[in-house]
């Protein structure tokens, strides 16, 4: 039986309920989920991932369709990864998981000078590994933990290093086009993400691959981002949602915006006898 102590606390219970209705509002908002979905929900063991899986858990018990979940995690073979954890947890919550387990690490050991980042190449060679595991279970959606924070940082990324107007998207298809990609924790906020996953007690498991490349330009992002947000409560939830209201006539992108064509979509000047009839009509309009 429960203690009164394990029950979780109003706080939490609030908390809870916020993150639950930002989730739900933004799989609505891009139809993240259809009736009869198979959902893989990728874990890293961070927590990120189990917030996303715990709370899509929560919205599955009472989602106006049916759909099903698999938790995936790929072992990627890095030293002293305490490989028990995941399934136990996994399966101590009931949920239908795999563990596919591949020597990446190796690969972006030897393949990544010293000193050099390796985040990109670890990403790569783990998306292959996952989105091969989807073609092969009948997986009709792939679900992401990445949160508000880290599309605003990838947008500052893009801009500083790499001259583009770019983020990431809560739902895409992927590049060789046979997956769809969903981000379902889009509209949270990582501040709250730690908060719960505080709260619900995760086993978390850090990346001991990269996680102490302190040089990495999105740290650097990521610094910014957080002594802006200490100046400006509110800044990042702000840039977000300029990221949700694009106007593609005011920026300079001929490939999104017909600029060439702006002459031909002009309004002809009014004539005479429009004027005329226009005054007529403001006049008529006024009490007597």
């Amino acid at each position: 039986m429960t203690s009164a102590a394990a029950k979780p606390s109003r706080t939490l219970n609030r908390l809870a309920a916020q993150l639950r209705g930002s989730v739900g509002k933004c799989i609505a908002d891009y139809r993240m989920i259809s009736a009869g979905d198979r959902v893989m929900v990728c874990l890293s063991g961070g927590k990120d991932s189990y917030t996303l899986l715990d709370l899509l858990l929560s919205l599955q018990r009472s989602a106006p369709v049916r759909f099903e979940l698999l938790a995936v995690n790929l072992d990627q073979k890095q030293p002293e990864f305490p490989a028990h954890v995941l399934p136990e947890y996994l399966a101590a919550l009931g949920v239908p998981f795999h563990i596919i387990e591949q020597d990446t690490y190796s690969v972006v050991k030897r393949v990544v000078p010293e000193g050099r980042t390796m985040c990109g190449l670890c990403s790569r060679l783990r998306r292959g590994a996952l989105y091969r595991f989807a073609l092969e279970r009948g997986v009709t959606k792939i679900a992401l933990g990445h949160h508000r924070d880290d599309i605003v940082e990838t947008l500052f990324l893009n801009l500083f290093f790499a001259g583009r107007l770019k983020a990431m998207a809560p739902k895409l298809r992927s590049d060789d086009g046979r997956h769809v990609i969903i981000r379902p924790l889009a509209y949270v906020a990582e501040r709250d993400i730690a908060r719960y996953a505080r709260g619900r007690g995760f086993p978390l498991i850090p990346c001991r691959l990269c996680g102490s490349q302190d040089n990495m330009q999105r740290v650097v992002v990521k610094n910014m981002l957080q002594a802006w947000e200490r100046d400006f409560p509110g800044r990042t939830e702000s840039i977000f949602s300029a990221l949700r209201h694009v106007e593609p006539a005011h920026l300079a992108d001929p490939r999104h915006f017909d600029f060439a064509g702006l002459e031909a979509q002009r309004v002809a000047p009014m004539s005479e006898q429009d004027e005329e009839a226009l005054a007529f009509a403001a006049a008529a309009a006024l009490p007597a």
